[in-house]
């Protein structure tokens, strides 16, 4: 029996998405889009999850999409179509999943594998990590939300070099440009930085996280007046919690808060 091409774990209230073709470097080919679609499920479903590590096996995060699948001539634009809005069918659930997403990206993340890297709020990255917009080397055009959260990341005009020039950046450079938040020297750390990050969420709210993302994630796309009217709703729904209840309680009676991120 061959091995699932998308793994995952539950352990601590840390939940782990590992992309599993290592000798085709994780290259999203179409088995792999409905397992991953699945595990973004389970994660965004699971209560005890409180953050999550979308990762690659065997020194790879994601190669991008399947070139060997794509020498297909039969397949017609109608059916390439239908690919792509099955993509965007899950893609958004992975951008928009209401718990800290951490890419953890060991060798290339390019094409769609750059689109899944984006899609994390935190995306920690090794020396030997590499980067790129890939598309334009084969004629096509960016997918998997590249196109929308490049720009957002480095800025209208450097997302155009990226894409138009389909060059390579290393983990320094994608770093400068906002793209990675932290690099660590090898896969033994990155795993550790992952986990270690993803614990520091442990004992925050879940909830409050999940809603501020969710408004934040609209910054782009809506004006001050509804982003201001989409914080009033959040900041209610917030308020009347069982954790900001106990919060208030804790501080009254001068108890350490649950969630204090400058206390390691």
């Amino acid at each position: 029996m061959s091995a699932s091409p998308v793994l995952t774990s539950v352990q601590d209230g840390i939940g782990t998405i590992t992309l599993n073709r290592p000798e085709a470097r994780n290259a999203l080919s179409q088995a792999m889009r409905p397992a991953l679609a699945a595990a973004i499920a389970q994660m965004r479903d699971d209560p005890t999850v409180h953050a999550v590590i979308l990762t690659g096996a065997g020194g790879a995060f994601c190669s991008g999409g399947d070139i060997s699948a794509m020498q297909d001539t039969s397949r017609t634009g109608l059916t390439f179509r239908k690919g792509m809005r099955e993509l965007h069918q899950w893609f958004p659930e992975l951008v928009d999943l209401e718990k800290p997403v951490i890419a953890a990206v060991d060798g290339p993340a390019f094409g769609a594998g750059l689109g899944l890297a984006l899609a994390a709020d935190f995306v920690l990255a090794t020396r030997r990590a590499k980067f790129c917009a890939v598309f334009g080397r084969i004629g096509l055009v960016p997918d998997l939300g590249v196109m929308r959260l490049l720009p957002r990341i480095v800025g209208q005009q450097r997302a155009k070099e990226l894409v138009f020039t389909a060059r390579t950046v290393d983990a320094q450079e994608a770093r400068q440009l906002g793209m990675v938040f932290d690099i660590v020297e090898d896969a033994a750390a990155l795993t550790e930085a992952a986990q270690a990050l993803a614990r520091r969420f442990g004992e925050a709210s879940t909830a409050a996280i999940g809603i501020a993302k969710t408004v934040m994630n609209q910054s782009f796309e809506l004006d001050a007046h509804a982003m201001a009217e989409l914080e009033s709703y959040a900041q209610s729904m917030c308020r009347s919690s069982d954790y900001h209840q106990d919060a208030v309680r804790r501080f009254k009676d001068k108890q350490p808060l649950r969630f204090d991120w400058d206390k390691k």
